[in-house]
């Protein structure tokens, strides 16, 4: 709890200074209040501007639409810093936090909204123009590892007919797009420990439907099967276990290839 009433009435009036400015600034500070309330992970500067420069049902990323740092942070009144140590955007106090989670009405579907711009950022023609063998996203595309790894928890936080859309498009010939290839790099990397190296044509039979198995997203999994008639044993990429630290070799299978189902 906020110990004692002070900040709690601190934190609501500066919301509702937030909430009357003029022009965009109200719409952004409270997007970038949700942003770093909701994400999974601290986002970097750069990854918030890319996100909140996002216009949901474009084809590309329109760099005129990304706003600045110093706009995003004057927009939140002080409610949001920058640390030092990690370039992180982040709430000015853990309170904050305590304040905004406590009030359900100041951000609906949260978690819908993000993933929505999480799978509109993967499926720009920028971005799937890039190689499916890189496994780590070039410096003009600062918001694609954290939507190829965290986009399917958004999703099943707040599964909307929108989000299976735009989930169908990333997913279909998945092995081909360089975000398959940037969520097995960080499994292998930074849950595994071991190392991953995806060959020369990238994760190839790495399907949706594995991507969907993965992410543990069974509504998405059932569509993709009920969109065209796939193999549900069909094998991943087991060659790249060769690749992976000792004792981490990948098991063939779909599903059970990164047992989703136990994590």
């Amino acid at each position: 709890m906020i110990r004692g009433n002070g900040l709690s009435e601190a934190y609501t009036a500066t919301i509702s200074r937030i909430k009357v400015q003029k022009g965009y600034k109200a719409a952004l500070g409270l997007k970038v209040l949700m942003w770093v309330l909701y994400s999974e992970r601290p986002l970097r500067g750069e990854e918030l501007c890319h996100a909140l420069g996002v216009e949901i049902g474009s084809e590309d990323l329109d760099l005129e639409n990304v706003p600045a740092l110093r706009t995003l942070l004057a927009s939140c009144l002080g409610l949001v810093t920058v640390e030092e140590s990690s370039s992180t955007v982040r709430l000015v106090h853990f309170t904050l936090q305590e304040h905004l989670s406590s009030d359900t009405a100041l951000f609906r579907s949260s978690h819908s909204a993000i993933a929505e711009v999480c799978l509109t950022y993967l499926n720009f023609g920028s971005v799937r123009r890039l190689s499916p063998t890189l496994t780590s996203a070039p410096g003009t595309t600062p918001l694609l590892e954290y939507s190829s790894v965290h986009w399917g928890e958004h999703a099943r936080k707040g599964m909307t007919e929108d989000i299976k859309i735009l989930a169908l498009r990333l997913l279909d010939r998945f092995d081909q797009h360089i975000s398959a290839n940037v969520l097995l790099f960080h499994y292998h990397h930074e849950i595994l420990g071991g190392e991953y190296c995806s060959g020369a044509a990238g994760p190839v039979g790495f399907t949706g439907l594995h991507g969907a198995a993965f992410l543990g997203i069974g509504e998405i999994a059932v569509a993709l099967l009920d969109l065209k008639e796939l193999d549900v044993n069909a094998p991943d990429c087991t060659e790249y276990g060769s690749h992976m630290g000792s004792g981490k070799r990948a098991r063939g299978g779909s599903r059970d290839t990164f047992g989703t189902g136990g994590r």
